[in-house]
């Protein structure tokens, strides 16, 4: 139990039954982030909603507690966080009412948790960063942003990588169609290949979909998903540049790029 002015604040657990979820907004976001920012996983701002900061923090408190892996806080996951973490509801949704910027970390007590600024004037001088991430803007939209277009990314970028990822790896495991997305976003950012989404996919010899023409195949929801993944910061092949796979490659040169891991019948390589 943490103290303030000498008066107790108990750890209140306001979680509803409902499956929390990215575009949710509410009581129950809210304390999903300050039970996330509590253990260190959420370094962004305690707003109440659901954007890709929290999708992120939320699916590696997932992985390093042991539990599926799919950004969803259901019956399971808050069940783990409230046995890791603790809640001060009052003080949190306070912080909140005034238009303070704040942390809410565990083991500090509350007396000295960063909480004395507004929003848009911390003590840096710069606003905190989390699911909303333009300056002077409102904090508490009706859904997060950055449920539409990435920003640098237009939709035929997107399009296209979803193309190239169904027509590469439709059938994989998800984590190696997300996994297929990044080695593209990771050559794009690469000076040995070209800048481009367009200019990587359509290298020549660099992919098997382009060469037999799957890349023209319409993609499925799913492609189009592990491309946003991928564009929102989900690397699964650890910042690979090539992959191939190891029952039909034929070229000595793949097999001598060192390895990273295999996701699904792709083993990814620098």
């Amino acid at each position: 139990m943490l103290t303030i002015s000498s008066t107790p604040v108990n750890d209140a657990h306001a979680f509803s039954n409902q499956i929390i979820q990215r575009g949710a907004v509410g009581d129950d976001v809210i304390e999903l982030q300050a039970r996330l920012q509590y253990i260190g996983f959420y370094k962004g701002e305690i707003d109440g909603v659901f954007g890709w900061g929290t999708y992120w923090a939320l699916r590696n408190f997932q992985k390093d507690y042991g539990l599926d892996i799919d950004g969803l806080a259901g019956s399971e996951t808050k069940d783990k966080l409230v046995k890791a973490s603790k809640y001060h509801e009052k003080w949190v949704k306070e912080q909140i009412r005034k238009g303070n910027t704040f942390t809410h970390y565990g083991g500090t007590d509350l007396a000295k948790q960063t909480k004395a600024n507004k929003k848009g004037n911390t003590s840096t001088g710069k606003q905190q960063q989390g699911d909303n991430t333009q300056a002077n803007t409102p904090t508490s939209p009706t859904k997060p942003t950055a449920t539409n277009t990435p920003a640098g990314f237009s939709q035929n970028d997107i399009q296209l990588m979803a193309n190239a990822v169904y027509g590469e790896a439709r059938g994989e495991p998800y984590e190696g169609q997300v996994a297929v997305a990044a080695v593209i976003l990771n050559r794009v950012n690469s000076a040995s290949f070209p800048n481009t989404v367009a200019g990587v996919i359509f290298e020549p010899r660099a992919f098997t979909a382009v060469a037999d023409g799957q890349i023209w195949l319409t993609p499925n929801e799913r492609a189009k998903e592990a491309v946003l993944d991928a564009i929102n910061g989900w690397d699964p092949s650890q910042n690979a540049l090539y992959y191939f796979n190891p029952d039909t490659a034929t070229s000595g040169w793949i097999w001598s790029r060192p390895q990273i891991k295999r996701i699904g019948k792709h083993i990814f390589c620098k």
